[in-house]
C-alpha cells in the first residue's frame, strides 16, 4: 500500500470517528474534541503527504510484522496469555482517547481479564503534540508509586487537557504523592531513554501514527503478529483477537 492509499484509510477511520463523535454530543463529546479530530486528521494527511514526497511508503494496515518486544514495560493480564497485544500510544490523540473509551473496555473485560491476551501498553508521542511527551513522562512518574494504569486511564480521557497543572491535579485525584510526582515532572529528561526506546520499536514494527497495535504470538522475545491501524471498532478487533486464538490452538 502506497502512502495515498494509507492516507484514504486514515482518513476513513477518521471520518467513522467524526460521524460517531457527531451523533454523540449530546452523550458526553463536545464540539471541541470533534474539532480535535478533525485537527488530528490534518495533522495525519501533513505527515503523509510529507512521506510521499520524500518517496517514502506507509505501512499497511493489518501488515504481518515480526521484531523484537523489550522485555519490560507495562503490561496488564496473564504473562502465558496465548495472545500479545502492544498498543503504541500517545495520550494526548483523540484517536488514542476514541479507542480507550469504547474498545478497550470490552477487551479488557472478554480478553485480558480472563487469561486470554497481555495488554502492553507502550510511548509513541507524536512530535506534533505539544503535551504528548511529558504525558508520557507522566506515566512513568505515576508508575514510580505503582499507578501507572490509573494515571494513564486520567489522562487519556482528558487528552485534550494534559497541561502541567492539569497533570498535578489528575496526580491528587489518583492519590499519588504529588511533590514526588511534580519533582519527577519537572525532570523531563529523566525517561527519554525509555521512551525513545518505545519509539524506536514502534518504528521496527512499522509504527506512524497512533493508535497502533501488534496483536500477535511471542516467542523467545519474538512478537509474530499483525498491526492494526486506527480506533477501530470493538467488532474488529473481537474477530481479529477469535481468528488468531483460533489459530493459536492450533499450534
Amino acid at each position: 500500500m502506497n502512502a495515498m492509499r494509507f492516507l484514504r484509510a486514515a482518513l476513513a477511520v477518521g471520518a467513522v470517528g467524526m460521524l460517531m463523535a457527531g451523533s454523540s454530543i449530546a452523550d458526553g463529546i463536545t464540539n471541541e474534541q470533534a474539532q480535535d479530530i478533525l485537527n488530528e486528521l490534518k495533522a495525519i494527511r501533513q505527515v503523509l503527504e510529507k512521506m510521499q514526497s520524500g518517496g517514502q511508503q506507509a505501512p499497511a494496515p493489518d501488515d504481518k510484522v515480526s521484531y523484537k518486544l523489550s522485555p519490560g514495560g507495562f503490561s496488564m493480564g496473564d504473562a502465558k496469555a496465548p495472545l500479545v497485544m502492544v498498543e503504541y500510544t500517545d495520550f494526548q490523540c483523540p484517536f488514542c482517547q476514541q479507542f480507550h473509551n469504547t474498545a478497550f473496555a470490552q477487551i479488557k473485560a472478554n480478553y485480558i481479564d480472563t487469561g486470554k491476551v497481555r495488554f502492553v501498553s507502550r510511548d509513541f508521542p507524536l512530535d506534533f503534540h505539544d503535551n504528548a511527551r511529558r504525558a508520557a513522562t507522566a506515566g512513568r512518574c505515576a508508575a514510580e508509586q505503582g499507578k501507572y494504569w490509573e494515571m494513564r486511564h486520567m489522562m487519556i480521557v482528558n487528552a485534550d487537557q494534559l497541561q502541567a497543572d492539569k497533570l498535578m491535579s489528575y496526580a491528587a485525584n489518583v492519590k499519588l504523592d504529588v511533590p514526588k510526582f511534580k519533582s519527577c515532572l519537572d525532570a523531563p529528561d529523566k525517561f527519554k531513554a525509555q521512551i525513545d526506546q518505545d519509539i524506536a520499536e514502534g518504528g521496527v514494527a512499522g509504527v506512524q501514527g497512533t493508535p497502533s497495535f501488534v496483536l500477535g504470538y511471542l516467542e523467545n522475545d519474538k512478537l509474530q503478529g499483525v498491526r492494526l491501524v486506527g480506533a477501530q471498532p470493538y467488532s474488529q478487533f473481537d474477530a481479529k483477537i477469535q481468528e488468531m486464538l483460533d489459530q493459536a490452538g492450533k499450534k
